[in-house]
């Protein structure tokens, strides 16, 4: 499996990498909870654009990028506008995400973006390739706040996304019975195992899902999200708890 390098990380070896999330409204929120992340363990920051309320302005949203970035300098920083399909702040025409998503991994303030499986394999292709251009990573990403999907389908969405372009596939589902939790680390350690070139992020959400964000070490996810002042979707841990727990767990596999 590829490893990843981006910024002296290496994502697709040792313990899973913690990402964590920031969802400010405002600019100065958004200061706010990177100030705070500043004497915080944790490996990659997510930007959760779409909670900004400026995210219409891309000067704006560049200038404030800026600012992260420069708080920031030795973390990677990942770019996401969640759509309201899949459970993001608002609804926004597909044309304005890809317009940012394009814009963004052009301005050299990012250092990967997600990406949507399922806005359209061609605008999928269209965005990974500008990224690409201008050595952006892409995590490529489907979202299920409703349901598990069966392990096959959970599989075919991993690999298509790998198939699409993207350097981290990642799927996230919501889990109504224990079962569906074992199915999403059971589609993990499959994709892991058979078919994965690139790390992929898995996880089942809430508080039923919990240990598939501690597992990644025995079940093949190579990142998870931990919370630090605000959590992004149900089930993030708290980041420092996260660290503690990975880091005893993958200890105790190596």
């Amino acid at each position: 499996m590829k490893i990843l390098t981006i910024k002296n990380l290496e994502i697709g070896s040792g313990a899973p990498k913690i990402i964590v999330p920031i969802i400010g409204k405002t600019e100065a929120e958004l200061i706010d909870e990177v100030q705070f992340l500043q004497s915080i363990d944790f490996d990659v920051l997510e930007w959760r654009v779409d909670h900004f309320i400026h995210v219409d302005n891309l000067n704006t949203v560049k200038l404030v990028a800026k600012k992260i970035a420069d708080l920031l300098p030795n973390k990677p920083i990942l770019f996401t506008f969640r759509t309201a399909n899949e459970g993001g702040a608002k609804p926004w025409p597909l044309t304005s995400y890809i317009q940012l998503n394009k814009e963004m991994a052009c301005s050299g303030l990012i250092d990967l973006i997600d990406v949507e499986m399922f806005i359209g394999d061609d605008y999928v292709k269209n965005i990974i390739n500008v990224a690409h251009k201008h050595q952006v990573f892409v995590v490529v990403s489907n979202h299920d706040f409703e349901k598990t999907p069966s392990k096959s389908d959970i599989v075919y969405r991993l690999k298509k996304m790998q198939e699409l372009g993207a350097d981290i596939p990642k799927i996230a589902v919501m889990p109504n019975t224990e079962d569906d939790v074992l199915t999403l680390l059971a589609a993990t350690t499959e994709m892991k195992k058979k078919h994965s070139t690139t790390p992929i992020i898995t996880m089942s959400m809430a508080g039923l899902g919990a240990v598939s964000r501690i597992a990644g070490s025995t079940f093949g996810s190579a990142m998870t999200f931990g919370a630090a002042k605000n959590a992004s979707a149900p089930g993030q841990l708290d980041v420092k708890q996260l660290r503690y727990i990975l880091d005893a767990l993958y200890r105790s596999h190596s």
